[in-house]
């Protein structure tokens, strides 16, 4: 029975050209981008005002989980009136006699 290692180990000696294109590629691209692009510490920065309150934010809402009650139920049906008012009234509130008169049908093109 052949072990797990093993079977890696048979894997990565037949695409052996492949992994080692793969190393040289991102050598290149790291030796690359440190070459031609910013320094670290120009980027940190730059960018520390959005680092700063990006921290502040995540650590706010990690509090805001920690301290706010679970739901009550499984069902949440806090906002349900409120989408009921914005998307119309639903067709239970309509007399059927009074739901048909409401509904304005185009007649149909003559072609």
């Amino acid at each position: 029975m052949a072990t797990k290692g093993n079977k890696l180990g048979e894997v990565m000696w037949e695409h052996r050209l492949q992994a080692a294109a793969v190393v040289a590629l991102v050598a290149a691209t790291v030796v690359s981008i440190s070459a031609i692009g910013p320094r670290l510490g120009a980027v940190v920065s730059f960018f520390w005002p959005l680092l700063v309150s990006t921290g502040f934010f995540l650590v706010a809402v990690a509090v805001l989980l920690r301290i706010s009650p679970p739901p009550s139920s499984t069902i949440d049906e806090s906002g349900k009136e409120l989408i009921d008012f914005v998307a119309g009234c639903r067709p239970e509130h309509h007399p059927p006699e009074a739901a048909e008169a409401a509904v304005d049908v185009p007649p149909e093109p003559e072609i």
